[in-house]
């Protein structure tokens, strides 16, 4: 039985080439096999890195991925190490690489990547917006009845969304959000990230959208801000509840009804009522 090979995802720099890990130049000199979404641009990242890549150069890219992907595999089955890298972040993320991964993880083959920059995370970080729950959407749909039921069905998405999308479109991808998620739903446009020209634009949805009408450029990612669901109306047992232990500490039962329905935006003689049926006076 052969020994089988073993499939590396390398994560590139998104703008900084000091970002990438260290393990990236020793990586692109020892595998047998480099696939490159665009091998003038691997070449010149290997060139400042310094590296000198001793294996086979092929390209990787969307338009030949599928059939790419089952070469690589070929050659991972006869035991070589392929290396997958992108322009830019991890491949799979919106990028090649998904295809290869999934058939090598179905044939048995080891899968490892070598951590590196993420436009996701980044601006995920530098947003401003909650990041303990968040969910990664891609490119939005270029056609607008396509764009608006794509965001139309997120509009009750209660994680922080992160988007991509061309600067040519941004204006148009804004207002689509601002009519889906509401003008005033919190968002950050990021533009360069890591880069000399790094931007960081927060605001509503409506606001961001005016401002990209004024033109844009550059790689781009939109994060924004989740659903915040309606609470609906106060429960009226706990209100009651909370009447009584502020009687119990010493409060008039009148003025404990007031001040328990200024606080949670109950009518004052509804939740009087409520009180005086299950606490009747004496």
């Amino acid at each position: 039985m052969r020994e089988q090979g073993r499939l590396v995802l390398a994560g590139a720099p998104i703008g900084q080439v000091g970002d990438v890990s260290p393990r990236l130049r020793e990586a692109l000199e020892s595998a047998d096999v480099v696939a490159a979404e665009d091998t003038r641009r691997l070449r010149r990242l290997a060139n400042d890195l310094g590296a000198e890549i001793g294996g086979r150069v092929v390209s990787y890219y969307d338009q030949n991925e599928a059939a790419r992907a089952v070469e690589l595999l070929e050659s991972l089955k006869d035991g070589r190490t392929v290396l997958v890298i992108t322009d830019a972040g991890m491949p799979g993320v919106s990028d090649p690489g998904y295809r290869l991964t999934s058939l090598a993880v179905e044939a048995g083959i080891t899968v490892t990547a070598l951590p590196g920059p993420s436009a996701v995370t980044t601006a995920l970080a530098v947003s401003g917006l909650a990041s303990d729950r968040f969910c990664f959407e891609g490119f939005p749909p270029r056609k607008a009845g396509e764009r608006s039921r794509r965001l139309g069905a997120l509009a009750a998405e209660e994680r922080t969304m992160v988007f991509f999308e061309a600067p040519h479109r941004l204006e148009a991808a804004l207002r689509a959000m601002a009519e889906a998620f509401g003008p005033d739903r919190q968002a950050a446009v990021c533009r360069e990230l890591t880069k000399t020209y790094e931007e960081v634009r927060r605001g509503g949805l409506a606001e961001l959208a005016d401002w990209a009408a004024g033109g844009v450029k550059g790689e781009i990612t939109v994060v924004v801000s989740g659903h915040v669901p309606d609470e609906g109306p106060p429960d009226i047992d706990e209100l009651v509840a909370e009447v009584d232990r502020r009687v119990a500490g010493g409060v008039q039962r009148k003025q404990a009804v007031v001040d328990v329905a200024k606080e949670s935006g109950m009518a004052k003689r509804e939740l009087y009522d409520a009180v005086h049926r299950r606490s009747p006076t004496p």
